[in-house]
């Protein structure tokens, strides 16, 4: 029996245009209706999840920055917190600086967002945002530090990273190719899996009894340790070759097609 469901958001169960489709949301519904529990798992900080628990109205528990944070979306407030220490964080950069020479770091806390002169984003930047050198915005614990490369591919980076970084820190990505290389890295031993079995125990629920959803390698993790996986069709070649069930693309609404199985909607 499926009791939690656990989804990436971003190429998985939200649309390329950034929506959520009407057929989703009641398929969400559905399982809660049935009696299971819905959680998000995704990279996203809190700062923009405003906007699915919206869409969906989902009033739970999410599970944000790749682990980091859990975070109740009725009274958004972060509960639990697995940062990575500022001086840990510190090293990873120069030991990345010393290894390659086009990088570009951002920083996300808690509390904000900083990022280099030199740092570029595909998205509006929030108005409080810190724009200094890296070592500057490392002074408290943080929950991701990014990585851009104009020289190389995610995979690649990802790649490199692990080659010299070891497992002194967690490093993964979650973009798809051809959006430029963007590495995402947090505190060692802390990723979706970590903190979704954390949340699952507390609940007494089980990974035999845990449907997960991802498309991109940081959901990689959490995908093995479910009990049953699917992948998107649009995932990320690795995530295809992991798991055993894929269903349609996000843009089809995969997600829910499989839910639409499992949890059938009332009435």
């Amino acid at each position: 029996m499926i009791r939690l469901v656990a989804s990436d958001l971003d190429g998985t169960l939200v649309r390329s245009d950034g929506t959520i489709s009407a057929r989703t949301v009641d398929a969400l519904r559905a399982v809660e209706e049935n009696g299971g529990t819905v959680v998000f798992v995704t990279g996203r900080p809190p700062r923009w999840m405003a906007e699915v628990a919206q869409a969906t109205g989902h009033t739970g528990l999410a599970v944000c920055a790749n682990g980091a944070l859990l975070y109740d979306l009725h009274s958004e407030r972060v509960v639990e917190r697995f940062p990575l220490a500022a001086e840990t964080a510190r090293e990873t950069v120069r030991v990345l600086r010393h290894a390659m020479h086009d990088l570009h770091f951002a920083v996300e806390s808690e509390h904000g967002f900083g990022l280099e002169p030199t740092y570029r984003t595909r998205y509006s930047l929030p108005a409080d945002v810190r724009v200094a050198a890296v070592e500057e915005l490392l002074t408290d614990p943080v929950v991701k530090l990014l990585v851009r490369s104009s020289d190389r591919s995610s995979d690649e980076l990802l790649a490199a990273a692990r080659d010299v970084l070891g497992d002194t820190v967690t490093a993964t990505h979650s973009t798809p190719g051809g959006n430029g290389a963007l590495l995402e890295i947090s505190a060692a031993g802390v990723s979706k899996a970590t903190t979704l079995a954390r949340l699952c125990a507390a609940r007494g629920v089980r990974a035999e009894e845990v449907v997960a959803f991802g498309d991109m390698p940081n959901d990689l993790p959490m995908l093995a340790w479910a009990g049953t996986s699917y992948a998107v069709a649009n995932a990320h070649p690795d995530v295809l070759a992991a798991v055993d069930r894929s269903t349609a693309t996000n843009d089809e609404d995969g997600v829910a097609q499989v839910l639409e199985g499992l949890f059938p909607a009332a009435g």
